[in-house]
């Protein structure tokens, strides 16, 4: 995951805490480091479009995954419980291209739009 992350262009790795923090244009998008108690891992994710799965895979999952203050979610995995990359790779790259910009998609800005006259 930190590998993915650091990877990706114009991102600043650092620490936060005692936590890797992944930043870009529009603030931070990844923290993750060790789980409390120094048991496990956490991950801490900005998301939008997939708020609703975080909310469901939290209600079902509460041990695991918390939607804390939008936009942020975070999830909780160890070795024996690894948290599936089919999300955390969507979920990275969805909080990435938040942090780019709002409308980001895909590493790119979105157009803007222009207010039409009435």
């Amino acid at each position: 995951m930190r590998d993915l992350a650091s990877a990706m262009p114009e991102v600043a790795a650092g620490t936060s805490c005692n936590q890797s923090s992944f930043k870009t244009r529009k603030g931070a998008f990844l923290f993750v480091g060790p789980g409390a108690g120094g048991r496990g891992f956490k991950a801490m994710f900005k998301l939008a479009r997939s708020l609703p799965q975080a909310a469901e895979l939290s209600a079902k999952h509460p041990d695991r995954f918390e939607v804390g203050t939008p936009p942020w979610v975070t999830a909780r995995f160890s070795a024996e419980q690894p948290l599936p990359a089919s999300i955390w790779r969507k979920w990275l790259q969805e909080s990435y291209e938040l942090a780019l910009g709002a409308g980001a998609v895909g590493g790119k800005k979105a157009p803007k739009k222009t207010a039409r006259k009435q």
